[in-house]
């Protein structure tokens, strides 16, 4: 397995102060190739480590694993070149359940879960809607504003990576009703920290993740809502501002969407019937 960190020689310049030359954490980026069968499917820059839980939860935004026994296995093997001799750790491929249909490899194919697919509003809205195997908006969880705020400071004390690096995103999946923390997962891309946590439960066979709330480090686009609604996690909060069509995704498949999530305050863009304020909303 490749290397969460590698050290790297930098120049450190100080305005009001000497240069210097030091050795700097730097969080490792490598590619990871995701077969299915044999055929290649999608690559991601992603950090090394819980590569299965990341393929895990992609084909759960794929629409293509629903439940953990859709999940066969999945080996590391040779990467393009090395004729299957040398393993590179860099190609991942999956083994599906016997009757689960694979996905298609056709590259003209339309990946309906990701915000860079060329799709855009009410039809994106409308495909993750149509292949979704959990209806969020049935989850009755409720979740106090007080849980909520203490949600951050949750995540970033376990984010072991980032105090070395400053490089990483987290995803952090915690328990609604108590606020604790059930899996954390850290990666250069933050669609990858949710694939990993969502992997985690189809490997755990937990999905539908009701009564959980999925906390981000960075901003909620389009891509993490979706991954959202097809894990069934009934509640997204993050630090930053989510898009505009994540909000209306969120209002559309009832999913609560809670962004600037920073000390005592927050935003509730949809879904505030699930969060329980101190005062009445006015």
């Amino acid at each position: 397995m490749g290397r969460i960190t590698q050290r790297r020689p930098v120049v450190r310049i100080a305005l009001h102060g000497a240069t210097t030359r030091r050795a700097d954490t730097l969080a490792v980026e490598e590619p990871l190739e995701i077969r299915v069968v044999g055929e290649p499917l999608a690559v991601t820059m992603r950090t090394p480590g819980h590569d299965v839980e990341l393929a895990a939860g992609f084909l759960v935004s794929e629409g293509v694993v629903r439940t953990g026994s859709d999940f066969r296995s999945a080996i590391h093997c040779g990467g393009p070149g090395t004729g299957g001799m040398e393993n590179t750790y860099n190609v991942l491929d999956v083994a599906l359940a016997p009757g689960v249909e694979p996905p298609s490899t056709d590259l003209a194919r339309n990946f309906y879960t990701t915000s860079s697919c060329g799709m855009c509003g009410k039809a994106s809205i409308d495909a993750v809607k149509a292949v979704s195997a959990y209806d969020v908006a049935e989850d009755d969880v409720r979740v106090t504003a007080e849980t909520l705020a203490g949600l951050p400071d949750a995540l970033r004390a376990h984010q072991d990576v980032f105090d070395k690096t400053g490089g990483l995103h987290a995803a952090g999946l915690f328990d609604a009703e108590t606020g604790e923390l059930v899996v954390l997962r850290e990666d250069v891309g933050r669609h990858n920290a949710v694939d990993k946590v969502v992997g985690w439960a189809v490997l755990n066979d937990r999905l539908p993740l009701r009564g959980h709330v999925l906390m981000v480090s960075g901003r909620a686009s389009f891509e993490l809502a979706q991954k959202a609604v097809m894990a069934g996690i009934p509640v997204l909060s993050a630090v930053s501002a989510p898009s505009s069509l994540a909000v209306e995704l969120a209002v559309e498949q009832g999913l609560t969407l809670v962004g600037f999530l920073r000390g005592e305050t927050m935003n509730v863009y949809a879904g505030v019937e699930r969060v329980v304020a101190p005062v009445a909303v006015g």
